[in-house]
């Protein structure tokens, strides 16, 4: 019987000088979350294909191990501490559907029931319900068959404010049909196929996408096709 792959945690760090992508080129300050690759060149979460996963700040173990188990991908949160002389750990990034469950498990504690509450509001205010609305919009546009509630999920990830994420730039604001495709494209890469657990793996993210990237476009091919009212599922 073949062993599972272990998981390995991504690590991620929170900057204590300025910092700057060096693949996308953007500027991004200080306390900039970043990954490190190759000899030391730094990747924005965006350019790291990591930026559709949630924070979960350490303190709750619970939550957190049950976070972890649901999650395909995880990467493990460091900020250099100079009292120390170390990286501590500040919590986790997972995915939300991973972070949902756990908490749902975790309902009966009071404290998670505060925490999540915290976590919907200020997505909410992050949220421009009307720019969220027409992205939507312009995704079944492109897609037909893509399902309702799918294309207002993918508007609203690539959609939040201050995330630098594919629905926040000038020419996705315009609807453009590239800036629409993309954010389908990393939707159904991370939600659809085997490519978060990949990277979990070990994999390199041109290995990873090449490998799911069949799968990518099957479900793009599907979502294309003219809508039919009784054949949209969410799936």
């Amino acid at each position: 019987m073949n062993a599972e792959p272990k998981q390995m945690d991504i690590k991620v760090f929170i900057s204590t000088k300025e910092a700057k992508c060096d693949e996308c080129g953007q500027d991004l300050g200080r306390k900039a979350w970043i990954t490190l690759v190759g000899n030391g060149r730094s990747q924005c979460l965006s350019c790291a294909e990591l930026d559709h996963l949630e924070f979960l700040m350490a303190g709750d173990a619970a939550l957190t191990r049950r976070s972890r188990k649901y999650s395909p991908l995880v990467a493990v949160v460091l900020k250099w501490s100079r009292a120390r002389k170390r990286y501590e750990r500040q919590g986790l990034l997972v995915t939300t559907e991973a972070l949902d469950k756990a908490e749902q498990e975790c309902l009966a504690d009071e404290d998670a029931r505060t925490r999540r509450r915290e976590r919907e509001a200020i997505r909410r205010v992050l949220l421009d319900r009307k720019y969220v609305k027409s992205f939507a919009a312009r995704v079944r546009e492109v897609y037909p068959s893509c399902p309702p509630n799918t294309a207002v999920g993918i508007a609203e990830h690539a959609c939040l404010k201050y995330s630098g994420r594919v629905g926040r730039s000038a020419t996705a604001k315009q609807l453009d049909e590239d800036a629409v495709r993309l954010a389908v494209t990393a939707h159904v890469r991370h939600a659809h196929t085997r490519y978060d657990r990949l990277l979990a793996e070990g994999h390199e993210r041109h290995e990873a996408q090449h490998e799911v990237e069949s799968d990518v476009h099957r479900r793009l091919r599907e979502w294309s096709r003219p809508a039919r009212q009784d054949s949209i599922s969410e799936s």
